[in-house]
């Protein structure tokens, strides 16, 4: 029989815990419970809030007494973060299931995240129907909309509650077996507009023994790609589109944050890097664009997708960023330079067509690149080019077995 954990501030929703308690047990399933509100729970929880706060040598008192919400959350959610997966390493439970609204959020989620992928794990929000990359992050994590506030019983609240209940049944109840391969992975970062060199990398890794994990470059995505590298997931990292960082420093909406390129060599992971992309930064729809970036040449991708071409100026900084990035390497990486275009409307007749830009680009790199481990390979050639692609795969193969 299955175990399901319900996490959540028992001291003020232990009604609306209780109800979704008393559906698990109707379903069948064990329940273990974890109270994460300041004050004691009148119901006898498995783990109180001050066993949750002693994980990080704190005294749940001299919390409450302070009388601080976001002090509290702070604690609580560090203390989550680090008790979560100690209790389910220890067969505490099988899947993790909370409600609230931002503030059970943020103490509940940074444990879910901390789970490993494949755990189930569910948070009905008040918060799910905005933007949750904040609490989701890289995980597997679940995010249902709650509607109406987390605050009682009433016709629409318990008819989300046991969706959301059954869903997490149907989780722990349903499992399929898990897919398992002996196959070295490898990651690719890849972007709707470099999907050809993505692909004829891919099927030339696969003919070759490996198995391949393509990463959409959407900020989340290049976030994931760099946190499972972290965890140790690959033996090689194919990351040909680092489009991300056009919007990191230009305000684009699919950055990946400022450590972005940075895991293969802080890990010393083998790496083949390449510049996909780097000629556009990502806006939603034309309205949303800022207005200072009015009359610059924008590609409408699609009604909700506006793509801005990066100028000689911003290619400069590109440069010098990832110059900055692959100066972090301590072995075994490859710089991959498509000389006749970087995306598919980065090409001769193409919208994006930048000569010019592209050459800032390159030379700036160069410049910058003071590691004499980056070995650099040109090719006049444009990236969804099936020669450039398969050059890239074999440099990464032939990186992987010298190391083994």
């Amino acid at each position: 029989m299955k175990t399901v954990c319900i996490a959540g501030t028992f001291d003020t929703k232990e009604k609306d815990l209780l109800f979704v308690k008393d559906i698990f047990e109707t379903l069948g399933l064990n329940v273990f419970t974890i109270n994460t509100g300041v004050f004691p729970s009148d119901f006898p929880v498995d783990i109180t809030n001050g066993e949750v706060v002693a994980e990080v040598g704190e005294n749940i008192e001299e919390i409450a007494a302070k009388h601080d919400r976001a002090y509290a959350t702070k604690i609580l959610s560090q203390a989550m973060k680090k008790i979560v997966p100690r209790l389910y390493e220890e067969g505490k439970f099988d899947g993790i299931i909370s409600f609230g609204g931002t503030g059970g959020a943020s103490i509940l989620t940074p444990g879910m995240r901390a789970l490993p992928i494949g755990v189930p794990k569910v948070m009905v929000s008040t918060i799910a129907s905005g933007d949750t990359s904040f609490y989701i992050g890289t995980s597997d994590l679940i995010m249902i909309p709650s509607v109406v506030d987390v605050a009682g019983l009433n016709q629409i609240s318990t008819q989300i509650y046991t969706t959301a209940a059954h869903a997490i049944t149907g989780m722990l109840n349903y499992e399929s077996e898990a897919y398992v391969s002996d196959k070295p992975l490898i990651a690719a970062s890849m972007f709707g507009l470099t999907t050809p060199a993505v692909n004829f990398a891919k099927d030339y890794l696969e003919s070759k023994g490996y198995e391949v994990l393509v990463f959409h470059a959407t900020g989340t995505g290049g976030k994931t790609m760099e946190a499972l590298v972290n965890n140790g997931y690959f033996s090689g990292v194919l990351d040909l589109t680092t489009t991300e960082w056009c919007d990191e420093l230009f305000g684009g909406v699919l950055n990946a944050g400022p450590h972005r390129l940075e895991a293969a060599s802080l890990n010393k992971v083998p790496q083949v890097v390449s510049l996909g992309a780097l000629d556009m930064v990502n806006f939603s729809a034309y309205e949303t664009v800022p207005q200072h970036y009015h009359g610059r040449n924008f590609y409408k991708h699609n009604p909700s997708v506006t793509l801005m071409r990066t100028t000689v100026e911003e290619n400069k900084l590109l440069g010098e960023k990832i110059a900055e990035k692959l100066n972090l390497a301590t072995e075994t990486t490859v710089l991959m330079i498509p000389k006749k275009g970087l995306s598919g409307i980065d090409v001769e007749g193409e919208p994006f067509y930048g000569p010019e830009e592209n050459r800032m680009l390159f030379e700036t790199i160069k410049a910058n690149l003071h590691n004499d481990i980056v070995e650099i390979i040109e090719m006049d050639t444009i990236i969804n080019n099936q020669d450039f692609a398969e050059v890239a795969a074999q440099k990464l193969i032939d990186m992987i077995e010298k190391k083994a």
